[in-house]
């Protein structure tokens, strides 16, 4: 399985971004279950996804606060990378 996302390490929280189809982030019961299914994948920390519309733009769904943060930055401030899982 490979997954595009992010691991990030800011004022001493460490928490992963996953990057998901728009509609995922739009739909909270979606949402949820696809954080949970994450969840194994990265060990200990909260799980963020990040859609993306047809313009680009970043919609943030997880934690409110993690949510906010990566609101207030610009996409390319992110490390983004691909993830590979077996």
């Amino acid at each position: 399985m490979r997954i595009d996302g992010a691991i990030i390490r800011e004022q001493g929280q460490v928490f992963a971004i996953v990057v998901v189809k728009q509609h995922v982030v739009e739909n909270s019961s979606e949402a949820n279950r696809a954080i949970h299914s994450f969840i194994p994948l990265f060990p200990g920390m909260p799980v963020v996804l990040a859609g993306q519309d047809s313009r680009g733009r970043f919609t943030y769904y997880g934690r409110r606060d993690i949510s906010r943060f990566l609101a207030s930055l610009d996409p390319s401030q992110i490390p983004w990378k691909e993830y590979t899982f077996s």
